[in-house]
Protein backbone atom coordinates (compact mmCIF):
# COMPACT_ATOMS: atom_id res chain seq x y z
CA UNK A 1 0.00 0.00 0.00
CA UNK A 2 1.25 3.48 -0.82
CA UNK A 3 2.18 5.53 2.21
CA UNK A 4 2.20 8.89 0.47
CA UNK A 5 1.32 10.33 -2.91
CA UNK A 6 0.80 13.71 -4.49
CA UNK A 7 -2.56 15.35 -3.86
CA UNK A 8 -4.00 18.84 -3.83
CA UNK A 9 -6.45 21.17 -2.16
CA UNK A 10 -8.66 23.14 -4.55
CA UNK A 11 -10.71 26.11 -3.31
CA UNK A 12 -13.96 27.19 -4.92
CA UNK A 13 -12.31 30.37 -6.25
CA UNK A 14 -9.86 28.20 -8.22
CA UNK A 15 -6.85 28.60 -5.91
CA UNK A 16 -4.81 25.40 -5.64
CA UNK A 17 -2.36 24.14 -3.02
CA UNK A 18 -0.32 20.97 -3.62
CA UNK A 19 1.00 18.61 -0.99
CA UNK A 20 1.58 15.00 -0.03
CA UNK A 21 -1.41 12.77 0.65
CA UNK A 22 -1.39 11.18 4.10
CA UNK A 23 -4.17 9.71 6.16
CA UNK A 24 -6.67 7.91 3.92
CA UNK A 25 -4.73 7.76 0.63
CA UNK A 26 -6.92 8.25 -2.42
CA UNK A 27 -9.97 9.43 -0.47
CA UNK A 28 -11.59 12.76 -1.29
CA UNK A 29 -12.81 15.28 1.26
CA UNK A 30 -15.05 18.23 0.35
CA UNK A 31 -16.33 20.92 2.72
CA UNK A 32 -15.87 24.46 4.00
CA UNK A 33 -12.15 25.22 4.44
CA UNK A 34 -11.40 26.85 7.80
CA UNK A 35 -8.28 27.28 9.94
CA UNK A 36 -7.49 26.49 13.57
CA UNK A 37 -4.73 28.38 15.41
CA UNK A 38 -4.27 25.94 18.31
CA UNK A 39 -0.79 24.49 18.88
CA UNK A 40 -2.20 21.23 20.29
CA UNK A 41 -5.53 19.46 20.55
CA UNK A 42 -5.59 18.22 16.96
CA UNK A 43 -7.43 14.99 17.81
CA UNK A 44 -9.96 16.89 19.91
CA UNK A 45 -10.55 19.24 16.97
CA UNK A 46 -11.25 16.65 14.28
CA UNK A 47 -13.58 14.70 16.62
CA UNK A 48 -15.52 17.83 17.65
CA UNK A 49 -18.98 17.63 16.02
CA UNK A 50 -18.82 21.41 15.46
CA UNK A 51 -16.38 20.68 12.59
CA UNK A 52 -18.92 18.60 10.67
CA UNK A 53 -18.87 19.58 7.02
CA UNK A 54 -15.49 21.34 7.28
CA UNK A 55 -11.85 20.87 6.25
CA UNK A 56 -9.45 21.96 8.99
CA UNK A 57 -6.22 23.80 8.21
CA UNK A 58 -3.90 23.68 11.22
CA UNK A 59 -1.71 26.78 11.43
CA UNK A 60 0.85 25.34 13.83
CA UNK A 61 3.98 24.02 12.09
CA UNK A 62 3.96 20.44 13.45
CA UNK A 63 0.83 18.34 13.90
CA UNK A 64 0.86 14.83 15.37
CA UNK A 65 4.00 15.07 17.50
CA UNK A 66 2.40 13.48 20.60
CA UNK A 67 0.26 10.86 18.88
CA UNK A 68 -3.37 10.03 19.59
CA UNK A 69 -5.27 8.49 22.50
CA UNK A 70 -8.87 7.48 23.09
CA UNK A 71 -9.09 9.92 26.02
CA UNK A 72 -8.70 12.84 23.59
CA UNK A 73 -11.88 12.10 21.66
CA UNK A 74 -14.66 14.71 21.84
CA UNK A 75 -17.21 12.33 20.29
CA UNK A 76 -17.43 8.80 18.97
CA UNK A 77 -15.92 9.58 15.56
CA UNK A 78 -14.12 12.08 13.33
CA UNK A 79 -16.39 14.81 11.98
CA UNK A 80 -13.92 16.89 9.95
CA UNK A 81 -13.97 16.10 6.24
CA UNK A 82 -10.18 16.44 5.77
CA UNK A 83 -7.04 17.86 7.39
CA UNK A 84 -4.39 20.21 5.96
CA UNK A 85 -0.94 20.59 7.62
CA UNK A 86 2.46 22.14 7.08
CA UNK A 87 4.13 19.06 8.52
CA UNK A 88 2.14 16.06 9.69
CA UNK A 89 3.86 13.53 11.96
CA UNK A 90 3.09 9.93 12.87
CA UNK A 91 4.87 9.74 16.23
CA UNK A 92 3.51 7.54 19.00
CA UNK A 93 6.30 7.73 21.58
CA UNK A 94 4.58 10.16 23.96
CA UNK A 95 3.86 8.62 27.35
CA UNK A 96 0.09 8.54 26.85
CA UNK A 97 0.01 7.87 23.08
CA UNK A 98 -1.91 4.85 21.81
CA UNK A 99 -1.02 5.32 18.15
CA UNK A 100 0.31 7.65 15.47
CA UNK A 101 -1.72 10.61 14.18
CA UNK A 102 -1.40 9.90 10.45
CA UNK A 103 -2.04 6.18 10.87
CA UNK A 104 -5.11 7.00 12.95
CA UNK A 105 -6.43 9.37 10.27
CA UNK A 106 -6.01 6.61 7.72
CA UNK A 107 -7.83 4.13 9.96
CA UNK A 108 -10.68 6.64 10.33
CA UNK A 109 -10.88 7.14 6.55
CA UNK A 110 -9.94 10.82 6.75
CA UNK A 111 -7.91 12.30 3.85
CA UNK A 112 -5.13 14.68 4.79
CA UNK A 113 -2.39 16.75 3.17
CA UNK A 114 1.05 17.53 4.54
CA UNK A 115 3.76 19.76 3.04
CA UNK A 116 1.25 22.51 2.26
CA UNK A 117 2.19 26.19 2.53
CA UNK A 118 -0.36 26.74 5.28
CA UNK A 119 0.76 30.34 5.88
CA UNK A 120 -0.17 31.28 2.34
CA UNK A 121 -3.40 29.28 2.58
CA UNK A 122 -4.48 30.93 5.83
CA UNK A 123 -3.65 34.40 4.51
CA UNK A 124 -5.81 33.63 1.49
CA UNK A 125 -8.75 32.59 3.70
CA UNK A 126 -8.28 35.65 5.89
CA UNK A 127 -8.39 37.89 2.81
CA UNK A 128 -11.15 36.12 0.88
CA UNK A 129 -13.10 34.45 3.68
CA UNK A 130 -13.82 30.81 4.46
CA UNK A 131 -15.01 28.99 1.36
CA UNK A 132 -15.73 25.55 0.02
CA UNK A 133 -12.89 23.36 -1.14
CA UNK A 134 -11.76 19.80 -1.49
CA UNK A 135 -8.78 17.47 -1.09
CA UNK A 136 -8.23 15.31 -4.16
CA UNK A 137 -5.73 12.86 -5.62
CA UNK A 138 -3.39 14.51 -8.14
CA UNK A 139 -4.72 12.26 -10.91
CA UNK A 140 -8.20 13.79 -10.69
CA UNK A 141 -8.72 16.53 -13.30
CA UNK A 142 -9.35 19.96 -11.82
CA UNK A 143 -12.59 20.27 -13.76
CA UNK A 144 -14.01 17.23 -11.96
CA UNK A 145 -12.71 18.51 -8.64
CA UNK A 146 -14.45 21.82 -9.21
CA UNK A 147 -17.74 20.03 -9.97
CA UNK A 148 -17.54 18.16 -6.67
CA UNK A 149 -16.85 21.39 -4.78
CA UNK A 150 -19.75 23.19 -6.45
CA UNK A 151 -22.05 20.29 -5.51
CA UNK A 152 -21.23 20.81 -1.81
CA UNK A 153 -23.86 23.01 -0.07
CA UNK A 154 -22.62 26.33 1.30
CA UNK A 155 -22.49 26.75 5.08
CA UNK A 156 -24.96 29.63 5.00
CA UNK A 157 -28.43 28.25 5.61
CA UNK A 158 -27.15 24.73 6.28
CA UNK A 159 -28.60 22.49 8.98
CA UNK A 160 -25.87 20.12 10.14
CA UNK A 161 -27.30 19.57 13.63
CA UNK A 162 -29.52 16.74 12.34
CA UNK A 163 -26.38 14.92 11.13
CA UNK A 164 -24.69 14.89 14.56
CA UNK A 165 -27.61 14.72 17.00
CA UNK A 166 -28.39 11.40 18.74
CA UNK A 167 -31.41 9.42 17.62
CA UNK A 168 -32.64 8.73 21.13
CA UNK A 169 -32.43 10.56 24.47
CA UNK A 170 -29.49 9.63 26.69
CA UNK A 171 -29.79 9.69 30.47
CA UNK A 172 -26.56 10.29 32.39
CA UNK A 173 -27.81 10.26 35.97
CA UNK A 174 -25.83 9.53 39.13
CA UNK A 175 -27.03 8.87 42.66
CA UNK A 176 -25.82 12.25 43.88
CA UNK A 177 -29.14 13.99 43.42
CA UNK A 178 -27.72 17.10 41.74
CA UNK A 179 -29.74 19.43 39.50
CA UNK A 180 -31.53 17.83 36.56
CA UNK A 181 -30.29 19.52 33.39
CA UNK A 182 -31.75 18.65 29.99
CA UNK A 183 -29.46 19.25 27.04
CA UNK A 184 -30.57 19.82 23.46
CA UNK A 185 -27.81 17.86 21.75
CA UNK A 186 -26.85 19.66 18.55
CA UNK A 187 -23.36 18.12 18.70
CA UNK A 188 -22.22 18.29 22.31
CA UNK A 189 -18.54 17.71 23.12
CA UNK A 190 -17.55 14.98 25.54
CA UNK A 191 -15.59 17.47 27.66
CA UNK A 192 -18.74 19.54 28.23
CA UNK A 193 -20.55 16.42 29.40
CA UNK A 194 -17.63 15.62 31.70
CA UNK A 195 -17.54 19.11 33.24
CA UNK A 196 -21.26 19.06 33.97
CA UNK A 197 -21.22 15.58 35.48
CA UNK A 198 -18.16 16.34 37.61
CA UNK A 199 -20.29 19.02 39.26
CA UNK A 200 -23.05 16.58 40.13
CA UNK A 201 -25.42 17.41 37.27
CA UNK A 202 -28.04 14.80 36.42
CA UNK A 203 -27.71 15.24 32.65
CA UNK A 204 -30.15 14.17 29.96
CA UNK A 205 -29.21 14.65 26.30
CA UNK A 206 -32.10 14.93 23.85
CA UNK A 207 -32.14 14.96 20.03
CA UNK A 208 -32.26 18.43 18.51
CA UNK A 209 -35.79 17.66 17.27
CA UNK A 210 -37.16 17.50 20.83
CA UNK A 211 -40.10 19.81 21.57
CA UNK A 212 -40.49 22.30 24.39
CA UNK A 213 -43.42 20.32 25.81
CA UNK A 214 -41.32 17.15 25.89
CA UNK A 215 -38.55 18.95 27.78
CA UNK A 216 -40.88 20.64 30.27
CA UNK A 217 -42.65 17.35 30.92
CA UNK A 218 -39.37 16.08 32.35
CA UNK A 219 -39.52 18.81 35.05
CA UNK A 220 -35.93 20.04 34.52
CA UNK A 221 -34.03 22.39 36.79
CA UNK A 222 -32.44 23.91 33.67
CA UNK A 223 -32.05 23.46 29.93
CA UNK A 224 -28.58 23.42 28.38
CA UNK A 225 -27.93 24.37 24.75
CA UNK A 226 -24.87 22.67 23.31
CA UNK A 227 -22.28 23.51 20.69
CA UNK A 228 -22.67 22.16 17.17
CA UNK A 229 -22.09 22.73 13.45
CA UNK A 230 -23.85 24.75 10.77
CA UNK A 231 -25.82 27.96 10.52
CA UNK A 232 -28.01 28.85 13.53
CA UNK A 233 -30.41 30.61 11.14
CA UNK A 234 -31.20 27.20 9.62
CA UNK A 235 -32.36 25.78 12.96
CA UNK A 236 -35.72 27.49 13.38
CA UNK A 237 -37.22 24.28 14.79
CA UNK A 238 -34.64 24.31 17.61
CA UNK A 239 -35.16 28.04 18.13
CA UNK A 240 -38.91 27.41 18.53
CA UNK A 241 -38.16 24.79 21.17
CA UNK A 242 -35.90 27.18 23.04
CA UNK A 243 -38.54 29.93 22.90
CA UNK A 244 -40.92 27.48 24.53
CA UNK A 245 -38.70 26.97 27.59
CA UNK A 246 -37.25 30.47 28.09
CA UNK A 247 -38.85 32.06 31.13
CA UNK A 248 -40.08 28.71 32.44
CA UNK A 249 -36.70 27.22 33.42
CA UNK A 250 -33.14 28.63 33.43
CA UNK A 251 -31.37 28.26 30.09
CA UNK A 252 -27.59 28.28 29.46
CA UNK A 253 -26.00 28.10 26.02
CA UNK A 254 -22.45 27.50 24.79
CA UNK A 255 -21.23 28.31 21.24
CA UNK A 256 -24.06 27.31 18.86
CA UNK A 257 -26.25 27.20 21.96
CA UNK A 258 -25.39 30.86 22.59
CA UNK A 259 -26.55 31.74 19.09
CA UNK A 260 -29.73 29.68 19.40
CA UNK A 261 -30.76 31.31 22.68
CA UNK A 262 -30.06 34.73 21.19
CA UNK A 263 -32.22 33.96 18.17
CA UNK A 264 -34.92 32.55 20.45
CA UNK A 265 -35.26 35.88 22.27
CA UNK A 266 -35.39 37.81 19.00
CA UNK A 267 -31.76 38.67 18.16
CA UNK A 268 -30.03 38.08 14.82
CA UNK A 269 -26.87 36.25 13.78
CA UNK A 270 -24.44 36.72 10.89
CA UNK A 271 -21.60 34.78 9.27
CA UNK A 272 -18.08 35.82 10.21
CA UNK A 273 -15.59 36.21 7.35
CA UNK A 274 -13.37 33.35 8.53
CA UNK A 275 -14.66 32.50 12.00
CA UNK A 276 -12.98 32.05 15.36
CA UNK A 277 -11.20 28.72 15.68
CA UNK A 278 -8.29 28.30 18.05
CA UNK A 279 -7.12 28.40 21.65
CA UNK A 280 -5.83 31.95 22.01
CA UNK A 281 -8.80 34.33 21.83
CA UNK A 282 -8.88 37.06 24.51
CA UNK A 283 -12.36 37.74 25.88
CA UNK A 284 -13.29 40.37 28.44
CA UNK A 285 -15.76 39.39 31.15
CA UNK A 286 -17.65 42.64 31.69
CA UNK A 287 -18.94 41.53 35.10
CA UNK A 288 -15.49 40.96 36.62
CA UNK A 289 -13.31 43.02 34.28
CA UNK A 290 -11.03 40.01 33.78
CA UNK A 291 -9.58 39.10 30.40
CA UNK A 292 -9.65 35.36 29.80
CA UNK A 293 -7.80 33.41 27.12
CA UNK A 294 -10.41 31.22 25.53
CA UNK A 295 -10.81 28.34 23.10
CA UNK A 296 -13.25 28.95 20.24
CA UNK A 297 -14.79 27.19 17.28
CA UNK A 298 -17.57 28.98 15.43
CA UNK A 299 -18.27 30.66 12.12
CA UNK A 300 -21.30 32.77 13.10
CA UNK A 301 -21.86 35.54 15.66
CA UNK A 302 -24.64 37.65 17.19
CA UNK A 303 -25.39 41.18 16.04
CA UNK A 304 -25.30 44.09 18.49
CA UNK A 305 -28.36 46.06 19.69
CA UNK A 306 -28.27 48.34 16.65
CA UNK A 307 -27.48 45.58 14.16
CA UNK A 308 -23.74 46.28 14.40
CA UNK A 309 -21.16 43.53 13.98
CA UNK A 310 -18.66 45.21 16.34
CA UNK A 311 -19.28 46.51 19.86
CA UNK A 312 -16.90 49.44 20.14
CA UNK A 313 -17.50 50.14 23.84
CA UNK A 314 -16.53 47.97 26.80
CA UNK A 315 -19.80 48.90 28.51
CA UNK A 316 -22.45 46.20 29.05
CA UNK A 317 -24.76 47.35 26.25
CA UNK A 318 -28.35 46.11 26.26
CA UNK A 319 -30.87 44.66 23.85
CA UNK A 320 -34.66 44.88 24.12
CA UNK A 321 -35.77 41.30 23.47
CA UNK A 322 -39.03 39.36 23.34
CA UNK A 323 -38.28 38.26 26.91
CA UNK A 324 -37.15 41.55 28.41
CA UNK A 325 -33.66 43.00 28.65
CA UNK A 326 -30.51 41.18 27.56
CA UNK A 327 -27.14 42.57 28.63
CA UNK A 328 -23.73 42.04 27.05
CA UNK A 329 -21.53 40.07 29.44
CA UNK A 330 -18.57 38.93 27.29
CA UNK A 331 -16.68 40.76 24.53
CA UNK A 332 -14.10 39.44 22.05
CA UNK A 333 -11.04 41.68 22.13
CA UNK A 334 -9.81 40.58 18.69
CA UNK A 335 -12.73 41.82 16.62
CA UNK A 336 -15.13 43.26 19.24
CA UNK A 337 -17.87 40.69 18.56
CA UNK A 338 -20.46 39.52 21.07
CA UNK A 339 -19.12 36.65 23.22
CA UNK A 340 -21.93 36.27 25.74
CA UNK A 341 -24.97 37.84 27.28
CA UNK A 342 -27.24 37.60 30.32
CA UNK A 343 -31.03 37.78 30.30
CA UNK A 344 -32.04 40.20 33.05
CA UNK A 345 -35.79 39.54 33.29
CA UNK A 346 -35.80 35.74 32.94
CA UNK A 347 -33.07 33.26 33.98
CA UNK A 348 -30.71 32.69 31.07
CA UNK A 349 -27.14 33.35 29.93
CA UNK A 350 -24.71 32.39 27.19
CA UNK A 351 -21.06 32.28 26.17
CA UNK A 352 -19.86 32.04 22.57
CA UNK A 353 -16.57 30.31 23.43
CA UNK A 354 -15.78 26.94 25.03
CA UNK A 355 -15.17 27.17 28.80
CA UNK A 356 -14.58 23.41 28.98
CA UNK A 357 -11.51 23.58 26.72
CA UNK A 358 -8.05 24.05 28.25
CA UNK A 359 -5.92 25.94 25.74
CA UNK A 360 -3.08 25.94 28.29
CA UNK A 361 -4.71 28.08 30.92
CA UNK A 362 -8.11 27.06 32.24
CA UNK A 363 -9.33 30.63 32.51
CA UNK A 364 -12.99 30.05 31.72
CA UNK A 365 -13.81 26.70 33.36
CA UNK A 366 -15.23 28.59 36.35
CA UNK A 367 -18.31 29.33 34.23
CA UNK A 368 -19.54 25.80 34.94
CA UNK A 369 -19.31 26.57 38.66
CA UNK A 370 -21.16 29.86 38.09
CA UNK A 371 -23.94 27.97 36.28
CA UNK A 372 -24.36 25.49 39.16
CA UNK A 373 -24.24 28.28 41.77
CA UNK A 374 -26.98 30.19 39.99
CA UNK A 375 -29.14 27.07 39.84
CA UNK A 376 -28.64 26.56 43.57
CA UNK A 377 -29.57 30.17 44.25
Amino acid sequence: MRLRSVAFLLLEDGTRFDGEAVGAIGADGVGEVVFNTSMSGYQEAVSDPSYAGQIIVFTTAHVGNYGVASAHMESDRVHARAVIMREGMDREDAAHAEGGWLTWLADCGVPALTGVDTRALVRHIRDKGAMRGGVFDAELPEAQARERIEAEPAMDGRDLAREVTPREPLLLADAGGGPRVLGIDTGIKSSIVRNLRERGVQLELHPCTVSADELLARDPDAVFLANGPGDPAALDYVVDTVRGVVGKVPVWGICLGHQLLCRAVGLETFKLPFGHRGANHPVKDLETGRIEITSQNHGFAVLGPGGERRIESDDPVRWDTDFGTAELSQLNLYDRTVEGLVLRDVPGSTVQYHPEAGPGPHDAVHLFDRFIERLAA
